[in-house]
């Protein structure tokens, strides 16, 4: 028998076989199969997309974890890519918030978290004014989580806002005594340099994820220039969520300006491609089935 291999070793075998492995933002379920479809190995669902996209909100620390938590299980109902999920500071000031906020994420399926340095009243990572902990605050963080694991293979990811509070050296430090404490991976936010991905490579002798999201600090490198630097991962959080809100302001806009969505029905998704995404027919097909044995 064939023994299935948990999310956390997927998305860790997924980190091994690409270099940088593209991890995509997947807003929704639909957006996890669309993802799926495009040949993509692991995805991604953001704090900031989860606080806009589904409850129409700013990225401020305002969610909590059953927000998160109730699209991390709708998206891994239907998408077996290994999923790694946005926890913010953990939900919650103590070590057992965090440790909740770990075996909930592992009980509903996904393969990885980044959990970050910043305050509780957190800001989103490329704007200004943001407060970080202690060090030795987010090494407690991460020793919560690692000790909450139930699954070795579960990834515990660490990342950091220092760059933009206290500098190079400072990030630096936080990012190895973050792995030193357990963490498997390192975030290193709002990266301005390339050359920066490759120090922090260095340094912690860990992978390393670039977040290259749009109209933020970091340019937006190639998966070519990323690899030069010894970047892991390469992560676009809102990309497609981005594209998704113009496109919708753009049907609405025309829709109330014409009376008609006849001007831009060509840039819509048609209902026969929205159907082969989801299984549709396959679906369909079984009711037809069940029904057929019912008249028998």
């Amino acid at each position: 028998m064939t023994v299935k291999s948990t999310p956390g070793q997927r998305f860790r075998d997924a980190v091994a076989a690409e270099h940088p492995l593209q991890v995509v933002g997947t807003i929704n379920a639909n957006h996890a199969l669309l993802a799926k479809r495009a040949g993509f190995k692991a995805i991604y669902l953001s704090g900031g997309g989860v606080a806009a996209g589904s409850l129409g909100l700013p990225d401020l620390g305002i969610t909590g974890l059953d927000d998160v938590l109730t699209d991390v299980r709708r998206i891994t109902d239907v998408c077996d890519l290994p999923l790694l999920v946005d926890v913010d500071t953990g939900f919650g000031a103590s070590a057992f918030n965090v440790a909740r906020t770990v075996k909930s994420m592992i009980k509903f399926g996904a393969a990885a978290i980044h959990i970050e340095d910043q305050v509780g009243a957190k800001r989103c990572g490329h704007r200004p004014n943001k407060e970080i902990v202690t060090q030795q605050e987010m090494v407690d963080r991460i020793k919560a989580a690692v000790d909450a694991r139930s699954d070795d293979s579960f990834v515990i990811m660490a990342r950091t806002d220092a760059l933009a509070v206290e500098g190079l050296n400072a990030a630096l430090d936080r990012a190895a005594a973050c792995i030193e404490a357990g963490a498997d991976m390192i975030f290193p936010e709002a990266i301005t340099e390339l050359s920066m991905y490759k120090t922090f490579a260095e340094r912690v002798r860990a992978p390393i994820l670039a977040n290259i999201t749009e109209f933020g600090a970091t340019p937006l490198y190639t998966t070519e220039e990323l690899a030069s630097a010894d970047v892991s991962l390469a992560l676009y959080p809102l990309s497609a969520f981005r594209a998704m809100n113009k496109a919708a302001e753009n049907v609405y806009t025309a829709l109330r300006r014409d009376g008609t969505q006849k001007n831009v029905i060509d840039t819509m998704q048609t209902r026969m491609e929205l159907y082969d995404a989801i299984g549709y027919h396959a679906f369909e097909q079984s009711l037809d089935a069940l029904f057929a044995q019912k008249k028998v």
